[in-house]
């Protein structure tokens, strides 16, 4: 018998959200714990989605959730400080009446924009279609579409990072308990405690001791935290030759003429 030949009241919607540091949460509108698909989802009446919208082909879909934050590994600060973007989502019906009921896909995809109201929150879900209104292929360029140490990249970054403690901290510019090296100039900036653990950025200046960071984050830096900063790439043809000894691996086309080809004169 399918799910949706019994009783209505009989359906219940699970949430699974993975976030992209590998945490993550299970919940359910049931008022009991159901184990489904081998992960024990909790009971949260007050998340329900706001609008999910299905249709046949190749068009995106995408809905909305909105609820109260009531489970505790839902909480507010975790969801204003952004940990929450891009986490993965899955969103199921099942009938708790019957465990060996299969449960029936409703939406997956990505969360998107998270807004807090008071004690409730709503949040976009952007469905996997969503991704095919991405470039078939990636327009030529003169620097690398690969990011440092991506399996693109392929880059070993194991040796490439080192840790600090932030000794003070004001507007954008980081004192460190030491001098960083100009290798980390466009490099990843990890916070490894505080409010903001677990959040990154990118280093867009380094003088010594002092790192200056593109995007501040909403929690404020606390002296002493320890950071981690990873080495940068300008993703130029040379750098990656002279620096990395990477350029099989380099995603791009510097020898391409440009445009600029056609506005020349001979000679020049």
């Amino acid at each position: 018998m399918s799910i949706v030949d019994g009783e209505l009241t009989s359906i219940a919607l699970c949430w699974t959200l993975e976030r992209s540091d590998g945490a993550g949460i299970a919940l359910t509108s049931h008022d009991e714990r159901l184990l489904v698909q081998g992960s024990a989802h909790e009971p949260t009446p007050g998340i329900a989605p706001a609008s999910v919208t299905r249709a046949l082909g190749l068009e995106p879909q995408s809905g909305e959730v909105a609820g109260a934050l009531s489970a505790d590994a839902l909480e507010s600060d975790d969801l204003a400080l952004g940990r929450w973007d891009g986490a993965r989502a899955r969103l199921t019906a099942v009938d708790w009446q019957d465990n060996a009921s299969d449960a029936i896909p409703l939406l997956a995809g990505e969360i998107g924009t998270v807004a807090l109201r008071g004690d409730s929150f709503s949040a976009d879900l952007r469905g996997a279609a969503t991704k095919l209104q991405l470039p078939a292929c990636p327009a030529t360029s003169a620097e690398c579409r690969a990011e440092l140490g991506d399996k693109r990249c392929r880059v070993d970054l194991a040796a490439r990072t080192s840790s600090f403690t932030v000794v003070s901290a004001i507007d954008g510019d980081l004192t460190l308990d030491g001098a960083a090296d100009d290798k980390f100039l466009l490099g990843r900036l990890r916070y490894l405690g505080g409010a903001n653990c677990g959040l990154t950025t990118v280093v867009i200046g380094v003088d010594g001791n002092i790192v200056s960071v593109r995007d501040l984050p909403r929690a404020p830096i606390e002296p002493g935290c320890r950071i981690a900063l990873r080495e940068g790439c300008d993703k130029r043809f040379d750098t990656c030759v002279t620096r990395f000894d990477n350029a099989v691996n380099f995603r791009g086309e510097p020898h391409l003429p440009g445009s600029d080809l056609l506005t020349r004169y001979p000679g020049v």
